[in-house]
């Protein structure tokens, strides 16, 4: 995929961010990995549902490459792409029940249905540092390989994937699975997940999406 479409898909995804509720404000951003060196991330105090083509930087492992000043969580950004050569894209936002249970000490589980159980596989918390700090870009560092979930405590959550498209459904089925269980709870409604057997057996044998290689 060439660069144009590349940052017209960060485009796209940023409308469909908006249209699903999944972000708000200029409380968040998305970057999509060119090459094993470079990736496109949203700029600086853009609102994410509202954004123009040239609302994209390009950058490096060396930092700021061209464009306009880059979110200054794009380092949060490289630390996954440099942990993680699957991943080819990265959405933060803070969508409003997803952000209840990264501001609480609600569990989330991963085994209500299908899509939760691929998709929030595994779920991580990252403690509470200043967004755009390198304490939170080396939180985030260290857990990259262990998960494709986090919830960034009193901040927001970070999904990623091998593509936008992945990442978009990741988390659209984190904010669905979230606003379940919040529900559940203030209804006093019992839930019957499925079996923690039968979903290590849905992750290694249903043929679904292809298998994680965890580290």
């Amino acid at each position: 995929m060439d660069h144009l479409n590349i940052v017209n898909d960060l485009h796209q995804t940023g409308n469909f961010m908006r249209e699903n509720e999944l972000v708000w404000g200029t409380a968040g951003n998305i970057s999509a990995r060119i090459d094993d060196q470079h990736f496109y991330v949203s700029a600086s105090g853009t609102v994410l549902g509202n954004m123009e083509m040239e609302d994209f930087s390009l950058c490096s492992k060396e930092g700021h490459t061209s464009g306009k000043k880059p979110s200054k969580e794009y380092i949060m950004h490289q630390g996954i792409y440099e942990q993680r050569e699957d991943v080819g894209a990265i959405l933060h936002a803070s969508p409003f029940y997803s952000t209840i249970i990264a501001c609480s000490d609600i569990e989330l589980p991963s085994n209500y249905f299908v899509e939760a159980m691929y998709y929030l596989e595994r779920i991580e918390r990252i403690p509470y540092y200043h967004p755009g700090s390198k304490e939170l870009a080396k939180a985030v560092k260290e857990k990259a390989a262990s998960t494709n979930i986090m919830l960034l405590e009193n901040h927001g959550i970070i999904v990623y994937d091998q593509n936008l498209k992945e990442a978009r459904m990741a988390l659209q089925t984190l904010e669905y699975t979230a606003k379940m269980h919040v529900t559940a709870l203030e209804k006093d409604l019992t839930m019957k997940p499925i079996p923690g057997d039968v979903e290590q057996d849905f992750l290694q044998n249903s043929g679904y999406k292809p298998k994680r290689n965890w580290l």
